[in-house]
Parts: C-alpha cells; sequence; structure tokens
C-alpha cells in the first residue's frame, strides 16, 4: 500500500494592499500572485494541446479536486483563461461551472477541441470552448462568472473572487514561479497531495495528460492514443511468479467483479476478481485498479471491463527494493457492464492451507522464482494475491496500534506462548500464519478495533489480501469481525527477600521531559508495583532534557529526575542515578535525543561505588587489589572509542555492593536492526548486515567481562539491556560461549521466551546475563507492555533476583542458610 503524504499549506504574509496602491519599490519586481490557499477546490491539471500537431486528446481541458474533507459547491463558479503574455486588448474566458466536487473527487472541465488527436475526452462534469495554448497561459478558479479584469500577478492576487490560479510556461499571471512549459503532449498537473504552497512551479509537474471526471473515469495516462493493448485475463496479468508476463505492458479486455474500493489515501483504488478462474493455483483471480487520489465511482458487485498499463508498485525505487512488489492496473479506463452482480466468495483460510515453511532459499532474489503456494506461505499469499480471502475467530497475536493495525494468526497452534501470542524461536522458524488485518470500513460505520494480544476477532474477517512493506500480506478488511476480550492480565513479579539482590532492565522507549505526565506515571507504576521496586534498574533509551530538540544538549539530569520523582509518587523509593552523558549526535537513536543507558538504584539497599574520571570518551579498565576485581572508573564506560560503537549506545559498567559483597553490572544498547532486509521481502534469506555491528559489540563485551572474571573467577557480573539481538543470535552466542555468562532468558521454557512483540512475532531483544557466582538465581520477564494496545513502553521489562557471592564459601553458605530461614518465614508467618 502506498504511504499516504500530507503536506500542510505555507501560510503566508500578504502584501496584496501596498503593491495595489502603487507602493512599488523602485528595482524590486512586482510579486507573485499570493492568494490565499483554498481549503477545498483547487486546479488540478490543466492541458492546452488537445487537437494540435502530435496530441493524442481531441480536446483542452481542466482538472478540478477537492482538498477537503466535504463537498466542495462549484455552482456559480467559473474557470477563467487569459494568455501567457497579455496585451492591452486581452481579457479573459470564462466557462461557468454548475454542481460540486466530492471530498478527494475531480471534476473535469472540457474545453476547446482541435482538429487532430485521436482519444475523447471522459465524459467531463462541465463544458466550455476556451482554446487555452499549448505551452503557456493563466488559469483560475474563480467566484463568479464575470471576467476578470486583472493582467498582473499582483492585481490578480488583489482580487478577492480568485479562489486559486495556475500560470504554466511563461505566464505573467501565475502564483509564485510559473510550471515548467508544456506542450501539445503534455499536462502541468498538481502533486497527488494536492499541496498549494502558492509556487505552481513547486506545485506542478510537467507530464502526460491524465484527464479524470467526478466518477474517477480517465483517458490513463502515457500513451492514450497508442494500441489499446493486448487483451488479458486477470489469471493471465498475474502470471506464475511474482513478476507478472504483462509488466509495463498495456492490456485490455481485462474483465472483473468489484469485490472492494480503497476510498482513502493517495492509494485510491478498487479490486476485481474474475469469477471464472483457471486451473492453475499459482495464478491469483485478483487485481488492483489504481486510481491514484480518484475515488473510482464503482460500487461492489459491479461487473467492469478495464484497459491500462500493467506496473508492479513498489515503496521505495524497484531497482533496490528489498520488499515485495504489488501487481496492479495503472493508468486505467474501464466501464461498467452491469452492477449487483454476486461477489466471488472469498478463499477461506484454514489452518492447514498456510504452508509452515516460509520461502524458497536461494540466497537473492525469489521474485523470478514460480510459485509453490502448497509449499512456502509467502507464495501462498502471493497466489491470492488482490484476492479476498477469508478468516475466523482469529486470535490477535500483534496488539492494534497506533496505524489502526493488528496482527493476528491463522495458524494457532504455531509456536503458542502461554499468553496468546506466538513466539519467534529461530530464523527458520518464522510464524508463517501471521497475518496483518486492517479496514477498508469507514470509522463510521465500525470504528477499529482495540485489541491486545490474545484477545480473538470472532466471526468472519474477509477482504482482498496485498502486500505492504511494513508487516508483510495484510488483508483488508470489508468485513471485519468483532472483537472479544479474553482479559490479559499485566503481569506482577514478587519482591526480592532481604538477602536478594533484585536487578531489573527497562527499555523506557525514548524518555524525556517533554514526554507526558502519564507516560512517566505508567512507568513508574512498571517500577513499583510491576517490578517491585528492583533495587538496581539498568535503564535503556534515556534522552537528554530537551528530547528529540536537536540544540546541543546532552545532559539528562531533567529526565532522570521527573522519573524518579513519578517513582516516588507511585509509593517507590527515592532511587538515585548514575549515568555518563554522551558526545552530542554520537550514539544514536532519535535525532536530537542523545539517548543513553544508565542506572537506578535504591540507596537504602545497595551502595553505588563513585570512582570519578568516567566521561563520554574515557575508557573503564579493570584491576585487580587484594585479590578482587575493582573498575578503574565507576561509572565507566567499555572503549567508548571503539569503531564498533560508533553512531550506538556504549556500554556503561557500574560497581554496586550489597551486603558487603561487590557486584558488577553492565548496562547496554547495541545497535539496531536498521537496515536488515524484511523476513517477509523479495530477498530470501535476508541479509542482516546490523548483525556485523553487534558482533563487534559483543566481542568487546565479552573480552571486558573476561577482564572481570580473569581478575576475579568469582565476581558476580550482570551483563543487562537491550542487545537487539535473539538468543540463537550470533552476538549472544559469542557472549554466552564457554559457559562463562549465562541467558537467562534462555533457561525459560520455548512459549515464554520474549519480552518484545514485532510484526505479530514474539521475540528477545532484552537479556539479562550472569556470571556464574550469583546463587540462587531466579529470573522473570514481567510482561506490562509489548502485547497491549496501551503502552508505556514497546519493551517488558525482565528482573533477575539473587545471592551475590562473597567468594568464600562458608560465608555463601551462610547467606543460602539465612536466605531459607527467610523464605521459610515469609512462608509461614504473618507479613507486618
Amino acid at each position: 500500500m502506498r504511504g499516504l503524504r500530507v503536506t500542510k499549506p505555507v501560510k503566508r504574509a500578504t502584501l496584496i494592499a501596498a503593491v495595489a496602491s502603487g507602493l512599488v519599490l523602485a528595482g524590486v519586481a512586482a510579486p507573485a500572485a499570493l492568494a490565499t490557499p483554498s481549503a477545498d477546490a483547487v486546479i488540478a491539471e490543466v492541458y492546452g494541446g488537445g487537437g494540435n500537431s502530435g496530441a493524442t486528446l481531441t480536446n483542452d481541458f481542466v482538472e478540478l479536486a477537492n482538498r477537503g474533507a466535504a463537498a466542495a459547491s462549484v455552482a456559480g463558479f467559473s474557470v477563467q483563461y487569459l494568455p501567457g503574455s497579455p496585451s492591452a486588448s486581452s481579457t479573459w474566458s470564462v466557462t461557468p461551472l454548475t454542481g460540486s466536487v466530492a471530498p478527494g473527487g475531480r471534476y473535469l472541465v472540457a474545453e476547446g477541441k482541435g482538429a487532430g488527436g485521436t482519444v475523447a475526452l471522459p465524459a467531463p462534469d462541465a463544458t466550455g470552448t476556451i482554446a487555452l495554448s499549448g505551452t503557456a497561459g493563466s488559469v483560475a478558479l474563480v467566484d463568479g462568472t464575470a471576467p476578470l479584469t486583472c493582467k498582473t500577478a499582483a492585481d490578480c492576487a488583489a482580487d478577492v473572487r480568485v479562489k486559486d490560479l495556475v500560470g504554466f510556461g511563461t505566464a505573467t499571471v501565475r502564483e509564485g514561479n510559473p510550471t515548467a512549459a508544456t506542450s501539445n503532449t503534455t499536462s502541468a498537473a498538481r502533486a497527488a497531495s494536492l499541496a498549494d504552497t502558492d509556487d505552481n512551479a513547486a506545485d506542478f509537474t510537467v507530464g502526460a495528460p491524465t484527464p479524470t471526471n467526478s466518477k474517477g473515469e480517465t483517458t490513463g495516462g502515457g500513451d492514450p492514443g497508442g494500441p489499446p493493448g493486448v487483451p488479458a485475463k486477470i489469471h493471465d496479468i498475474q502470471g506464475t511468479t511474482r513478476i507478472s508476463p504483462f509488466k509495463d505492458q498495456k492490456v485490455s479486455e481485462v474483465t472483473g467483479v468489484v469485490t472492494a474500493l480503497r476510498t482513502f489515501g493517495s492509494s485510491r483504488g478498487f479490486w476485481i476478481t474474475d469469477p471464472k478462474p483457471d486451473a492453475d493455483p499459482r495464478t491469483s483471480e485478483g487485481l488492483f485498479v489504481y486510481s491514484g487520489s480518484v475515488t473510482p465511482a464503482v460500487a461492489v458487485g459491479d461487473a467492469v471491463t478495464a484497459m491500462g498499463t500493467v506496473r508492479e508498485f513498489y515503496p521505495d525505487a524497484p531497482a533496490t527494493s528489498v520488499y515485495q512488489s504489488l501487481t496492479e492496473l495503472s493508468s486505467a479506463q474501464w466501464t461498467v457492464d452491469s452492477s449487483g452482480n454476486a461477489v466471488p466468495a472469498p478463499t477461506v483460510v484454514t489452518p492447514d492451507l498456510v504452508p509452515d515453511a516460509l520461502a524458497p532459499m536461494p540466497g537473492g532474489n525469489i521474485e523470478a522464482l514460480p510459485l509453490e503456494p502448497s509449499k512456502y506461505s509467502l507464495d501462498f499469499w502471493e497466489s491470492h494475491e488482490s484476492e479476498s480471502v477469508s478468516i475466523s475467530d482469529a486470535r490477535v497475536v500483534g496488539p492494534s496500534n497506533s496505524f489502526n493495525e493488528l496482527y493476528v494468526t491463522t495458524k494457532p497452534q504455531q509456536h503458542p506462548t502461554t499468553r496468546g501470542g506466538t513466539v519467534y524461536l529461530d530464523y527458520a522458524k518464522l510464524n508463517t500464519g501471521v497475518l496483518k488485518v486492517q479496514s477498508l470500513i469507514p470509522f463510521s460505520q465500525q470504528p477499529f478495533p482495540t485489541v491486545n494480544t490474545g484477545d480473538v476477532i470472532t466471526g468472519e474477517t474477509a477482504g482482498p489480501v496485498e502486500y505492504s512493506s511494513f508487516g508483510g500480506y495484510t488483508l483488508f478488511a470489508t468485513k471485519l469481525g468483532a472483537a472479544k476480550d479474553n482479559g490479559l492480565q499485566r503481569e506482577t513479579t514478587r519482591r526480592q527477600r532481604t538477602g536478594e539482590l533484585a536487578v531489573a532492565t527497562y527499555n523506557v522507549e525514548n524518555l524525556s521531559p517533554l514526554d507526558t505526565q502519564a507516560k512517566f506515571d505508567q512507568l513508574a507504576h512498571g517500577i513499583v508495583d510491576s517490578l517491585a521496586t528492583p533495587d538496581i534498574v539498568n535503564l535503556e533509551e534515556i534522552q537528554d532534557n530537551t528530547g528529540p530538540t536537536n540544540d546541543g544538549v546532552v545532559a539528562a539530569d531533567r529526565t532522570l529526575q521527573k522519573f524518579t520523582d513519578a517513582i516516588v509518587a507511585a509509593g517507590g523509593p527515592r532511587y538515585q542515578w548514575r549515568e555518563i552523558d554522551p558526545q552530542d549526535g554520537q550514539d544514536g537513536g532519535q535525532p536530537g535525543g542523545n539517548i543513553r543507558v544508565g542506572f537506578l538504584f535504591n540507596p537504602a539497599r545497595v551502595s553505588f561505588v563513585d570512582r570519578p574520571g568516567g566521561d563520554a570518551t574515557t575508557a573503564v579498565a579493570v584491576q585487580k587489589v587484594r585479590g578482587k576485581a575493582q573498575l578503574t572508573l565507576s561509572p565507566g564506560r567499555v572503549e567508548p572509542t571503539n569503531e564498533a560503537w560508533g553512531s550506538s549506545r556504549k556500554p556503561l559498567a557500574g560497581e554496586f555492593v550489597f551486603q558487603g559483597r561487590t557486584v558488577f553490572v553492565i548496562a547496554n544498547h547495541f545497535n539496531s536492526k536498521g537496515g536488515d532486509q524484511p523476513t517477509h521481502g523479495r530477498n530470501q534469506p535476508p541479509v542482516r548486515s546490523s548483525e556485523i555491528q553487534r558482533a563487534k559489540q559483543a566481542t568487546l563485551l565479552r573480552g571486558f567481562v573476561d577482564q572481570l572474571l580473569a581478575a576475579d573467577k568469582n565476581a558476580n557480573v550482570i551483563v543487562a539491556g537491550d542487545l537487539n539481538d535473539y538468543p540463537f543470535s550470533a552476538a549472544v552466542q559469542t557472549l554466552t560461549a564457554g559457559g562463562k555468562l549465562k541467558d537467562l532468558i534462555a533457561g525459560l521454557p520455548e512459549n515464554e521466551r520474549y519480552s518484545y512483540v514485532f510484526e505479530g512475532q514474539s521475540q528477545v531483544l532484552d537479556h539479562l546475563l550472569a556470571s556464574n557466582a550469583p546463587r540462587g538465581v531466579d529470573y522473570d520477564v514481567v510482561h506490562i507492555n509489548a502485547e497491549f494496545a496501551q503502552q508505556a513502553s514497546d519493551h517488558d521489562p525482565q528482573i533477575v533476583r539473587f545471592r551475590p557471592s562473597a567468594g568464600n564459601i562458608v560465608q555463601d553458605s551462610l547467606n543460602d542458610f539465612l536466605d531459607w530461614l527467610d523464605q521459610l518465614l515469609g512462608k509461614y508467618l504473618p507479613k507486618p
């Protein structure tokens, strides 16, 4: 689906009065017209080459469009034309208008007819006889039918009757700068966003004319006067691979029944399905007919015959795209042959219909490979591209979001989590049953549901399927089942006992003072109520005091003060913090935000060992003092100038003391997966280029841990944070190689190994790793965010409780006994 581009009109100062009163400074050219931008009807396209030599269209035309959300009446308005270089005797020619322009719709005004050309305009909404120049002129949309009298840009701007104005070629009267020159075969057309910046050169581009009327009918683009195209059925167009055999060719006599319309955004159009399919399971019988920003005048059940150019649409540059394409009919013309026809039944998707295997793995582009829909899931969905499919009682595996998307599974027994999701366990075990759902139903008729993981979209959900660069294959629902709330609850964990140290890690997602108090409060209650006030909290994505404002500020004390205040207000302890401000713009993340890692700690339970000298570029080292490991800086950054940390967060090492025993905590936030190819893209297997940097980071971090353990083999070491990688990844395996560090989440049952949900896949990015010294290790992922539509962060926190080792078997045994006794008393004695 094409992204919707929204362009905000630019406001400007008005100098018209000064100009109109003759206050023109010597040597300063008169300004171009600067009419206040129209909130609704605007001129969308002008063409003056109709019927001229070399033209294919027989008529000139002016096309209007409506930028507004309600119909724009043009009754009593007119379209007027002035030559590009008006003389003293030149006058404005007038074509009166009637009716209105639908919101997002078009309105076609046919003008003078020449002797040449072979293709007539679609049925116009208004007709005049003005002979526009093919190369230069001015066209105005005017409130009224009396001819304008202005002949300069400034005078026309001062005329309040002018609703919109376009000067093309070398036109004297224009807004800002005129558009480029047109010709007998080109028009000047406003961008699909309909932006109006009062600069015709910026707002209009010159290209093939595409006259479109209020019904959405058009002659298409390119060469409408050429051959009508090769007759083709939809299954012929779709073919047996991902790329149409008719790519970039004109086709005709394409027949089908309208199954759905997309009436919003800049990617409008409709889907058709051939009710007479062929016998090949590889060829889809559905096709999307693209109408740009114009809402097509068709209805579900219409039988249409279409012609146009077959295109493979990519969301970015086709030559370098990593995504799959959408086969569509572009520059289309169609006729409605009949209405009220039965809509072809959707394909009913059952769990056994979608294969478990994702795709062939040739080590490159799979687009040219013959589809095998019974063998690969990506091929299955591609073989149903633009067809309607139906799912029933679908379990939600990815919560609804601000883009009105949710994810369901069509294979409910495929790696289910204990809480209703579907867990991602290996590169070769992507959950192929996951399907994204969006809605084509107007919000006023049926609001998009707010759902959490584990909820169910009951009954039938049906609509056409197409590929999206965000989330893969997507069902665009024309029928959307009702949401059933299965009551997913946010988790809590137990409070640590007296002899246990509790260390948590939490990615708080770009936290800054600019965030709402509600976000701070929800995060604070997560610390106090869900995590039961850990002794140490390892934080990721703490932004500086001005958040994403790129102003050179790097300090984050206001951010941390506001957060710790919120924790106190939520009933928690007065945490202290330690962190090191990064260099401005050097640690990646949201531009201007200067995200970093840091520690919160409860001084009533644990003390921080401060050793000065740590800054953004000075590396911490390990020294051996009286047989024990010690940091030279605390807090201190691990090799911060090494190229492995370029545009990425640097690890922060801190030394803590709990009941006389030293604990080292290393906070981390490895580089993101940005730049990796999508799992559902056209290259299989996808290239995960970001892994190269994380592999280097893991090697450096492991080297630092090895230094600690070389100084003291019984050192209590906790490696915590968002490593942006999976337990089965090379980076994490580097950290755990040889058994010196244990990735604690790997010890959970498979269906509990997740702390993050992306595109419906429950997965692991956050980790707590521990050396072998800590005793009585008790680890928990506390699910309070990732599975829910309402989130304080997109990550779930994790916590580990343990008894730090004293490095002395007698002392450790005594501590074990005291903790056992505390646990026993806590079970049988009433709480105070």
